[in-house]
Parts: structure tokens; sequence; C-alpha cells
């Protein structure tokens, strides 16, 4: 079985990419019916073994189809993603197709909107194929919950394909979709992408606005992240994510953190790096541990700029320091902790792992200060440095993919790792 999977890999994708197929489609060379076939047959000959997807939505992708093919056979204007399937991670709400947020609190939840996302992109005529596999309300490394089986990496089946955008990153590696969202507040798009050999970008706050995700204060759980939730595509290539970009970016006055819009040509991505481009190099920066390999691996690709493309690359760091505390304490912050406890209650239900710590541990209003505070140091110590710099390269991933049964890696380049099993973030009740 796992020698079928890995046949099915990013290099023999039955469909070919996001930008190639929205060409065939438009000028007809392909039904958009025959691309939504394509990729309900791959999830149907994958997905049991994988588990990327948690809901298919064959029918509707369907006629969603058929109606892009008749507006092109009577010569009628389409989007510039018409026809294209994709995929929707379950923590993004997508209206009459239930959305779990991959908890059994909303396992029956059914949105009555879409997200934003999952709007601009059926406005320009992209098919939606389903919803995909994610961590419980994307608290979580892997793509695991309580409601549906984890989510295998396809290059091995034994391996954990990272999270917290588990499903998606899957669906898009194996061929399933061109295209598929994520969401990404703490490395849950970097993160599976890395794992999975794909590419995936978290834009900056706000370029992609999100609603009602995050920002629905009647949804416990999938009310959270909000000062750091990021939307992005998952894809085989650069100019897949570049085409999703154009049609997801720009502001919207449902989130009053979403950027104005700006002169970005987001298709113009062949133009060759400037000569004389300033850019740090840092494996570690400065206190990570990180295996050997993926720390040649990353050293290789930015002597690529060097030897190259004609940069200029030093090893250095901005000096942040660990910031794992600060990181858990703005997650607990964003988390309605009285909302989703008062929930569970009413369902008879118990959070276990990392957010059943979070849930239980008594924040002080002194920890949720310093973390405010240790933001705004880390945000000026990086400007500061960027001032230097144009790009920092660093690993996306400190380690290769580890076993499945895993929350995390037990050992990084040999040295145990600080997480405890069973947790994400170094969290204890107090």
């Amino acid at each position: 079985m796992n020698d079928a999977i890995r046949s099915m890999s990013v290099r023999t994708a039955p469909l070919p990419s996001a930008v190639e197929l929205a060409r065939e489609i438009a000028v007809g060379e392909i039904s958009a019916l025959s691309a939504v076939e394509t990729s309900l047959a791959g999830i149907a000959a994958l997905d049991d073994a994988l588990c990327a997807f948690c809901t298919v939505t064959a029918d509707q992708a369907r006629r969603e189809a058929e109606a892009i093919d008749r507006r092109i056979a009577a010569g009628e204007a389409v989007g510039p993603l018409a026809g294209v399937p994709f995929a929707v991670k379950d923590l993004i709400s997508t209206a009459g197709v239930r959305t779990t947020f991959g908890s059994p609190l909303y396992a029956e939840n059914v949105p009555d909107e879409d997200d934003i996302v999952v709007e601009r992109l059926r406005a320009a005529g992209a098919i939606m194929v389903g919803k995909t596999n994610t961590s419980e309300f994307g608290y979580g490394p892997v793509g695991r919950n309580p409601l549906f089986p984890p989510t295998r990496n396809p290059w091995n089946t034994e391996l954990t394909p990272g999270g917290s955008s588990a499903g998606s990153s899957v669906a898009v590696a194996t061929g399933m979709v061109p295209l598929a969202l994520g969401s990404d507040g703490g490395g849950s798009i970097r993160i599976p992408a890395s794992l999975n050999g794909i590419f995936g970008i978290k834009a900056s706050w706000g370029r992609v606005p999100v609603y009602p995700g995050c920002r629905d204060e009647k949804a416990p759980g999938a009310s959270g992240w909000e000062a750091l939730e990021h939307i992005g595509p998952l894809t085989r290539t650069v100019a897949d994510a570049a085409l999703a970009l154009s049609v997801l970016s720009g502001p919207s006055p449902k989130d009053r953190h979403s950027l104005p819009n700006e002169q970005i040509d987001w298709m113009d991505i062949s133009a060759p790096l400037a000569p004389g481009l300033r850019i740090a190099f840092s494996a570690d920066l400065g206190f990570a541990p990180v295996d050997p390999e993926v720390a040649a691996i990353a050293a290789g690709a930015a002597e690529v700029f060097a030897t190259q493309l004609g940069c200029v690359v030093d090893e250095a760091f901005p000096e942040v320091g660990d910031t794992q505390a600060t990181f858990e304490a703005l997650v607990a912050l964003d988390t309605d902790r009285v909302g989703l406890r008062t929930m569970a209650g009413q369902q008879g239900f118990a959070f276990g792992g990392v957010l059943g710590s979070l849930l239980k541990r008594q924040w002080t209003a002194d920890e949720f200060t310093n973390a405010i505070m240790d933001r705004k140091r880390i945000a000026n110590v990086m400007w500061r440095f960027m001032d230097r710099y144009d790009l920092l390269l660093t690993p996306t991933s400190a380690v290769s993919a580890f076993p499945l049964d895993l929350d995390g890696p037990p050992l990084i380049g040999g040295t145990p790792c600080c997480r405890p099993p069973g947790h994400r973030f170094r969290l204890s009740p107090t």
C-alpha cells in the first residue's frame, strides 16, 4: 500500500498545476467537469489510506463544474481560477458544508456563510471538492483530532504530514487537488508544506482577510488566534500560490486588521533577484536545536544565493531568543477559555492534551502583559535587523517527518526535545 501511495507523489500528480489547468479550461482544451472528476477519482483512490479529507463535496462540485462549462460554451467571461478544484481546511467555514474545526463540540456544525477566502475563490470560479483534516481547533503540529482518523504522510504513511494544515498539504502533495487552503498561527502552513515537499506561504498578517474564523464571538474555539492567524494557499508551485494570492488578498470590512490594497503583481515571479541583495542565513537562529541534515540542506540552499544569484549572504540572526513562553501566553490570551469550558461542560466533553492544559491553567494578567511587551520587543529586534538585510533564510522545520503516533520528535539532532509527550507547548496546570 505504501509503495502505491508513494507512486502518486508530487512528481506524478494526476492534475496539472492550477495555472495550467485554469488556462486549459478557459480555452476549452478540457472541461471543468473532467478536472473535477479527475480530482474526485484521485480522492477515491488514495484517501482511504491517507485520510486527507474529512468531507467530500462531490455532487456540489459536479454541479458547479457543469455550470462553469456552460458559461464557457456560451462565451461568457469566467474568473481566473474557473474550473480549478480546491480543498479547504476544516478550520475554515464553508456555507452549507459541515465544518467541524476537528472537535466533537462542532461535529454537526454547518455554517450559513463562507469564510472570506472561500467566497473569493468561488467568485474566481474555483470549485471546492471537500474539507481537509486538521488538529482540533488547530492546536497541534500534526493532523490528529478526536473525530477523524489521523492524516498520513504520502511519502511514508508511518510518518506524520505535519500540521495543523495536514489534510490540505497531503491533498496537494498527492495531486488530489492543485490548490488547498491552510491556516497558520504557529507554523501550520509552513510545517506541513515542508514535511510533504510542497509550497506553502504565510503572507503578511492582514494580507489575506479572515472572517468568520477567529472573529465570530459566538463560536468558542473557532474564535481563537485572532492576533496570530493567517490564511494562505498550499500548492505544488510558486506560480500557483501567486495566482491564488491574486484572488485571496485585499481588504475586507469584515476584518478590521486586513491590509489596504497595494500595487502588488502577484504573478510577476519570473524576474531574477537583484544582484547584491543582502541576505542573512541562520540554521538555528542562535538557540534552536536543528537536525544536522536539515541544517546542511538549508546551508546549501543559502549558498546558491551567493554563488549563482549574486547575492551577499552573511551568517547572522536577529537576537530574538526562545519565544516559546511568549507564544504560549499569546495563544492562551487569544483563546475563549470561558466559552470553551462552558460549551464542553454542556456537552459532557473533556479536553485533553495541549488544549486541556491551556484551559486548566490559571493564567495571570501579568503573564499576558509580559507576553504583549515581549512581542513588542521581538518586533523591534526584527525591524532593526531587517534594516540591514533584505531577506532572512532559515530552515522551515528543524526536523524531517517523525512517526505518526508522536506529537513531536523525541530528539532533534540528538538533543532531547523539550516538548513533553502529548503537548504542543510547554504548558502545565498551576
